[in-house]
């Protein structure tokens, strides 16, 4: 019988960290080994695990993979000595830069880092379906909503999309505005000139359409998360696979084979 992979979460007296707590202990795969939080201190989560306010303390209890829902600041700064400490680690924090990636790429040499701009499988496939879309089309933008607690805008799920979509194709017809009404109406300019706009609104928690448009036709792709619960999925397998994916691994595709 294999032994349970023990996981232990930064962030882990945030929302999305209570969250990734709960489904790592519900999984007979994993166990909830470790937490940490700097706003933390004297904390315990609900599964009975005291939350570490040191990140020297808290890898010092060994987890085999670490994962990290918190902010760019804070990723940047605790993945080198994750890795240093030779644990795994998956990511799901938004706002790492390309300088950021060069950084993960250069420590990960003893283990591997799984980071991906959103960990919903059926976002995952959205994204991947508009990269097999975007070449029969000549145009194309991406709306993401969010709530109204998210301080980046664009969203990561967004900024990839965006990305894969202008990496297929960089044939789009030219936008025709020659005047907003309101400065930014058209949204944010992004790689090979697609639009992305951002809505942040209460009672939204993660959303996102890609428009297609060609002579006489469109094609919608949209994903919905209506709850924190539809990312568990995808991170529970990151956990159990990230083992497995030498290096750094972007995106979920790889271990999902698509």
């Amino acid at each position: 019988m294999n032994e349970m992979i023990k996981v232990g979460v930064l962030g882990a007296a945030g929302r999305m960290g209570k969250s990734v707590c709960a489904a790592v202990e519900a999984d007979p795969a994993l166990t909830l080994f470790a937490a940490f939080d700097p706003n933390g201190a004297g904390a315990i989560t609900a599964q009975g695990i005291a939350i570490q306010v040191d990140l020297d303390a808290f890898l010092a209890e060994g987890p085999d993979v670490v994962v990290d829902f918190t902010v760019a600041e804070a990723t940047r700064q605790n993945l080198p000595r994750v890795a240093a400490a030779g644990i795994h680690a998956v990511v799901g924090t938004t706002g790492c830069t390309d300088d950021d990636m060069v950084s993960f790429e250069a420590a990960f040499t003893s283990s591997n880092l799984l980071i991906a701009a959103n960990f919903a499988i059926s976002a995952v496939l959205m994204m991947r379906f508009a990269e097999m879309a975007a070449p029969f089309f000549d145009t194309g933008e991406v709306i993401e909503l969010h709530h109204d607690k998210k301080i980046d805008a664009p969203s990561g799920t967004a900024v990839a999309t965006a990305e894969r979509m202008a990496a297929v194709s960089t044939e789009w017809a030219p936008d025709p505005t020659e005047h907003e009404v309101y400065p930014g109406a058209r949204g944010g300019k992004g790689p090979a000139g697609i639009r992305v706009h951002s809505v942040r609104m209460r009672g939204m928690v993660a959303h996102q359409e890609v428009i297609l448009g060609a002579l006489g036709q469109s094609l919608t792709i949209r994903q919905d998360s209506y709850d924190r619960s539809s990312f568990m999925p995808g991170v529970v397998l990151g956990c159990k696979r990230v083992g497995d994916q030498a290096g750094v691994t972007i995106g979920l595709d790889a271990i999902l084979d698509i």
